[in-house]
């Protein structure tokens, strides 16, 4: 039996040129106008966000943005507590990094309280940390979730993946994988566990690792690419005017980033 093995090679079609091109032949044609409720619950929005949106065909024309779902009374809520006890209550401001609530939330009443020089250097650290991860995990959803809505599901279940083992270091952390409740005015609710660090450098020694997989995934997806590139595209005067920051403005052309300012 003959099992000698050939190799192929793949060509990807110039999907910025091909999308380009079909946008040209589309310019001139009218679709049915038609006005668009979106959420405040759907599935393409993964929060609760209400848009009203005027539609040309496909082409989205308008779009007028309802606001307030979430709105709880957080401000209202905390003039009947003291300062430690409203700590729950940011865990719930943004659920997918409920430790940097914590954090942020205790660095403003220390800052009030002119206390923020007292703090130990080792909790200082330890907040950082709870921040990265925080962000880490907000971000390998939001990338996750993107994948899945534009035709790369298999990169949604690598991203849910790594995010799993961050909860794993938050629940062995906090005790609690969402509501974590982890920081105090002038410090933390407990010291890191035996061990917890050495549970982390491994993580990111394995992250690291699968991140590059999970590009490729993207980078070599044609219909990622083909729904992605050359979509949306915002110019830098556009992004400048209307007052954009962060990816958005950068992906424009503007290099400002005001962590680095």
């Amino acid at each position: 039996m003959n099992t000698a093995s050939t190799k192929k090679d793949i060509e990807f079609r110039d999907t910025a040129s091909s999308a380009a091109s079909a946008a040209d032949e589309l310019s001139d044609v009218q679709g049915e106008k038609m006005v668009l409720n979106m959420g405040p619950s759907h599935p393409a929005t993964h929060g609760v966000l209400r848009l009203r949106l005027e539609m040309d065909g496909e082409i989205i024309t308008k779009a007028e943005p309802d606001v307030g779902y979430l709105h709880r009374g957080d401000e209202k809520i905390a003039e009947n507590m003291t300062y430690n006890q409203f700590i729950p209550y940011t865990d719930r401001l943004d659920y997918l990094a409920p430790l940097a609530n914590n954090v942020h939330y205790v660095l403003a009443v220390e800052k009030l309280l002119g206390v923020e020089e007292k703090i130990p250097e080792r909790c200082q650290y330890i907040r950082t940390i709870c921040c990265e991860l925080a962000r880490v995990s907000a971000h390998l959803l939001g990338l996750g979730a993107f994948a899945m809505d534009t035709g790369a599901f298999t990169v949604f279940l690598h991203t849910f993946t790594e995010r799993e083992k961050i909860y794993y270091l938050i629940e062995a952390l906090t005790g609690a994988r969402f509501t974590t409740s982890y920081t105090r005015v002038g410090g933390l609710a407990r010291d890191l566990p035996e061990g917890w660090l050495d549970e982390l450098s491994k993580f990111l020694d394995e992250v690291e690792v699968n991140f590059e997989e999970t590009e490729r995934l993207l980078t070599r997806n044609p219909i990622f690419l083909e729904r992605t590139q050359d979509v949306g595209v915002i110019s830098r005067e556009e992004a400048i005017d209307f007052g954009l920051s962060g990816p958005n403005l950068r992906g424009s052309g503007v290099e400002h980033d005001v962590r680095k300012a």
